[in-house]
């Protein structure tokens, strides 16, 4: 199911597409998400982050560990991929879904995060079972705190992360936007 905003289309993220990532072949990735890809994505960075599992497990069930995974595309020019929204699989018993997002640098501090990611959130929230979405991210990232915030999302704990600082971890609940529905 492809969602829709203002200026993306947030298309899901298939094996075929997984696998081409994976093994390194932009052209086969680039068949898989019928769109170009930015010189610089996917890097091996955001593919670790990504896809932290490895290949098999994806292949094994990829209806759950893909669940929600969706490109950004604009709706307006060329077709080509900006970024990302991931869950980190389908919620298990306790609903509650991981996510993270990522876009083009060049097309940074636009709105296309928050966009894309409030879209996602909404699709998640409505899925069967799901009674959260949770987020991490450092505090020294101003950013992507930012978005996490403009998204609704709230505060939930604080971990300390050696090497970077504080790690927050936000969520934004079912029933709190069900809430503000009324």
């Amino acid at each position: 199911m492809i969602l829709y905003t203002d200026r993306l289309q947030l298309e899901p993220i298939g094996l075929p597409l997984v696998e081409a990532v994976l093994r390194g072949d932009r052209r086969a990735a680039e068949e898989a998400a019928r769109a170009s890809f930015p010189a610089q994505w996917p890097g091996p960075d955001l593919v670790q982050r990504a896809f932290p599992a490895q290949l098999e497990a994806i292949r094994a069930d990829p209806a759950t560990r893909l669940w929600g995974d969706r490109l950004m595309i604009p709706r307006q020019g060329p077709r080509r991929v900006i970024g990302s929204v991931v869950f980190h699989g389908k919620p298990g018993a306790e609903g509650v879904a991981e996510v993270g997002y990522g876009v083009e640098r060049e097309l940074q501090h636009q709105g296309l995060a928050t966009e894309a990611l409030r879209a996602c959130l909404e699709w998640a929230l409505a899925q069967p079972g799901v009674r959260a979405v949770r987020a991490t991210t450092f505090a020294l990232h101003r950013a992507s705190l930012r978005v996490l915030e403009k998204v609704g999302m709230q505060l939930v704990d604080r971990l300390e992360h050696e090497l970077l600082g504080e790690l927050l971890i936000l969520e934004l609940r079912a029933d709190a936007v069900a809430r503000r529905s009324c």
